[in-house]
């Protein structure tokens, strides 16, 4: 049975080992929170100029369509954030290689792995370029990288590579002299 001194001491161990490899994976978006605020004010002032028009013809009902239009569509921009919140996170270590997988809704899955006995595999489309990279270690396949493009994919693979190849080689001693 161990105290929670010696737990303590084991958690900090092992974070306090040197990180050989760290990456930040997020979905990419091309609007920020400015330019959403830019296209729902163009949408709005566009849809009200518009519901107005034709509110003075006598048409009344389309000018509360044109405000259920911009409502969708700044639901649907809420959703598309809201989703961006997920995350994976890669770290390599000498000693192990962790997956931590966010999802949108916070919840948390992780996964550990003996960087010795990890191995990378892709599938590789010829006219798109890699599809899907996977980690796979005694019988187990994880899917990795999923929100990245195939040339930011060949880029990750070739430094998580690296990584995974300097884990396998070990500390490195440098005795002074």
């Amino acid at each position: 049975m161990s105290t929670g001194n010696e737990i303590e001491r084991e958690r900090s161990a092992s974070e306090s080992e040197v990180q050989i490899f760290s990456a930040r994976l997020t979905p990419h978006r091309s609007l920020n929170r400015t330019g959403f605020l830019a296209v729902m004010l163009f949408l709005s002032v566009v849809s009200f100029a518009t519901g107005i028009a034709f509110l003075m013809i006598g048409a009344w009902p389309v000018f509360g369509f044109f405000g259920l239009d911009v409502l969708v569509i700044w639901w649907a921009f809420k959703v598309n954030f809201r989703t961006a919140r997920a995350r994976e996170e890669i770290v390599v270590t000498l000693s192990e290689l962790r997956v931590r997988r966010v999802s949108h809704r916070g919840q948390v899955l992780e996964w550990t792995f003996n960087p010795l006995w990890v191995r990378l595999d892709q599938e590789v489309d010829e006219e798109y370029g890699i599809e899907h990279l996977y980690l796979i270690s005694r019988g187990h396949r994880l899917l990795i990288a999923g929100f990245l493009g195939p040339e930011e994919k060949a880029s990750f693979y070739r430094a998580l590579v690296v990584a995974l190849n300097a884990a396998r080689r070990g500390p490195i001693y440098n005795p002074v002299t």
